[in-house]
């Protein structure tokens, strides 16, 4: 079946329900309701039934080392973004400092994932809703050029993660105090020789999505992403907000709380006030567009969306393209400039008390804390993911544009609510996927 297929199914009498069994290009399992009175969507509900997957029990009784490779197994897209929270927040907590060229590597670790995970987004997930084809396969057959731009990107961020990680996912050299081993000079002049091709790219793809014309949607959201006074966030910076937060990137918590929310395996996320707020590449761009690369700054002021970016979802595809091209740039610079470390990770002592940091996932600020015993092992352990954070701004955004649809023919309309969702690249084995859709109209005939 495409992304918008369906059926209608018996439903009681007044009402009709629409059903779309598998909606493809986002990742997980869920399902969204939609209440309308008089046109006016009164609740929209994006419900998870993935079932849980119990990482943060798994790493009980586990030291630092092993927690990094087992956390990398919760996302086959973001392993780094995983391994990275973890592993910074075990060093702060043992007061490990990494020399420069370690923490270069592991930002140049963290542009590979970026490219690999943004190249996917853009290309094969989020493009055949603009060139209007129910998959990317599809899409190749009329727009193979598009296709083969989209996985040669791809590749190149594979190639930077297997040359640091070990190989391409769940990658296994990252370590407390470095890298279990360091790459040649010959291993990453390797990749460079095909970083001026993915700069190129980059810059044309931003040109691309520039130039499409998503739906209208005028609703701003609070934004949240770390930020970093000479860098584009990764793994390093302070959490703030477009409203005023500002934390050290260990004190998540300070500001932010998980919520059981009724029908949903995946916690959701608020501000202590209630507030939900939107991470990811919007965040990021607007928040951080001074410290972007000079080719990306130069690339988004070229496109002259910053605004409409923070206030459309839609146009997130714009910012994660523009923090494609960033990635590629910043690979290419930090290859030039390495040189090999003496040691491939500095010694360090374990110590009881709480270890915890966030970084910058493809799809928005990841959180980990864990408790530590004097033995060096985990008694407690939680993990916030971006999707999860997002879920509360995604039912936010389809409550804002709902309306607009609702008077499109059903195949259309439910196109464009999965569209809006797929905006937000959400990755729901982290959090949650999508499935099922249903509006149930309280004023009038049910309808979809």
């Amino acid at each position: 079946m495409g992304a918008t297929d369906g059926i209608l199914t018996g439903a009681p009498a007044g009402e009709r329900e629409f059903n779309v069994p598998y909606v493809t290009r986002v990742e997980g399992e869920g399902s969204l309701v939609l209440r309308v009175r008089d046109g006016e969507v009164t609740e929209a509900r994006l419900k998870i039934f993935e079932a849980p997957r119990y990482f943060e029990r798994l790493v009980v009784g586990r030291t630092g080392d092993e927690v990094i490779d087992i956390v990398a197994r919760i996302c086959g897209i973001c392993p780094i973004a995983y391994q990275m929270t973890a592993v910074h927040a075990f060093e702060d907590a043992y007061q490990v400092e990494v020399p420069p060229v370690i923490r270069a590597l592991r930002r140049l670790l963290y542009c590979g994932e970026t490219i690999q995970s943004h190249a996917l987004h853009v290309y094969l997930l989020h493009a055949p809703d603009y060139l209007g084809y129910p998959s990317a396969l599809a899409m190749a057959q009329d727009h193979r050029a598009v296709v083969e731009q989209g996985l040669a990107l791809k590749k190149v961020g594979n190639q930077l993660i297997s040359v640091l990680g070990g190989r391409p996912v769940h990658p296994i050299s990252v370590r407390i105090g470095g890298f279990s081993r360091v790459p040649w000079r010959r291993d990453l002049d390797a990749v460079r020789a095909a970083l001026d091709d993915a700069v190129a790219w980059s810059q044309a793809t931003v040109r691309l999505v520039a130039s499409w014309d998503p739906p209208a949607l005028e609703h701003p959201q609070p934004l949240v992403a770390l930020h970093h006074p000479a860098e584009y966030p990764y793994n390093d910076g302070r959490i703030v907000s477009s409203d005023g937060i500002d934390l050290a990137p260990g004190d998540w918590g300070d500001a932010f709380e998980e919520q059981h929310v009724e029908g949903t395996n995946a916690l959701h996320a608020r501000t202590h006030d209630g507030k939900v707020y939107l991470l990811g590449p919007t965040a990021r761009v607007t928040l951080d567009a001074d410290q972007l690369h000079p080719l990306a700054a130069e690339a988004l002021e070229a496109t002259g969306l910053r605004d409409a970016i923070r206030t459309n979802i839609h146009r997130s595809i714009v910012a994660r393209s523009v923090e494609l091209l960033h990635a590629c740039a910043e690979a290419r610079d930090l290859i030039d400039g390495y040189r090999s470390p003496r040691e491939p990770r500095v010694p360090f002592t374990p110590r009881a008390g709480v270890a915890a940091w966030s970084t910058e996932a493809p799809r928005g600020l990841l959180h980990h804390r864990y408790e530590v015993d004097d033995q060096g092992c985990v008694t407690h352990a939680r993990i916030v993911p971006p999707t999860s954070q997002n879920q509360g701004a995604i039912e936010a955004d389809l409550a804002a544009f709902a309306p607009s649809v609702l008077d499109l023919p059903d195949h259309e309309a439910v196109h464009r609510l999965e569209m809006l969702i797929r905006a937000y690249d959400p990755c729901i084995s982290c959090a949650t996927h999508f499935l099922d859709l249903r509006i149930v109209d309280d004023g009038a005939e049910e309808r979809i």
